[in-house]
């Protein structure tokens, strides 16, 4: 596919009259996203809310709260968030302990500073690697990065926003620059770019049966246009 792409302004508003404006589910404090990410398997807003409910709610998030508790109890909770519950409380374990150590437990004000470092301590973490460090830096504003849903990336080239190739790393960065030039560096902006190409690939843009003929874009998207 080639051509310029559709102004990004435009498409947004069009999402965003068909979704409406959207906020976050999940938390915003970086540590509790940390938590959060790790509390579902498969890993979506569904099986992830389902964990962290249930850990708030019979143990707590707190590092100490997580130590405290038993391997037996945090892999009862978390079957709740989906398949292998074991390996995902000895993750939380592993977390809080990070957290407790080498942060004092504030992981927050650990990120204060350049944000090449706080995405590389994000890092640190299970399965938070570049989509979920950069998640958590935009969403809980501690730098206003380009982030692209990661289970979306499909969405932004499609549209024309980037350049598809044959690695998901490629894939991801192609959709960040382009996206990183036709945003504002703002917060504000570019969650609110987030949180809609996200829904959109959740609710019509599927990776494997996009439903093109109730799309409100299809008149400005790249993928629409060479495909029908």
């Amino acid at each position: 596919m080639s051509g310029s792409a559709p102004p990004v302004a435009r498409i947004l508003d069009r999402l965003e009259k068909h979704y409406g404006k959207l906020k976050p589910v999940t938390p915003l404090d970086p540590y509790a996203m940390v938590i959060y990410a790790n509390c579902g398997y498969p890993a979506n807003d569904s099986t992830c809310a389902k964990g962290f409910e249930a850990l708030q709610k019979r143990v707590g998030i707190r590092p100490d709260q997580i130590l405290a508790a038993s391997d037996k109890e945090l892999t009862a909770i978390l079957r709740l968030g989906g398949i292998v519950p074991e390996l995902r409380a000895t993750r939380l374990k592993e977390i809080a302990a990070r957290v407790q150590r080498k942060y004092a437990g504030d992981l927050a004000a650990a990120l204060r500073g350049p944000w090449s470092d706080a995405k590389k301590a994000l890092k640190g973490f299970p399965t938070i690697g570049d989509p979920g460090a950069e998640k958590i830096l935009l969403f809980t504003r501690t730098a206003p990065l380009a982030a692209v849903p990661s289970n979306c990336v499909h969405v932004p080239l499609r549209l024309g926003w980037g350049e598809a190739h044959k690695s998901y790393a490629a894939d991801y960065r192609s959709a960040q620059e382009a996206l990183g030039e036709a945003l504002p560096e703002d917060c504000d902006a570019r969650l609110r770019a987030y949180l809609l190409l996200q829904r959109h690939g959740q609710e019509l843009c599927k990776r494997s049966r996009p439903r093109c003929e109730v799309c409100p874009v299809t008149s400005d998207c790249r993928y629409y246009q060479a495909t029908h």
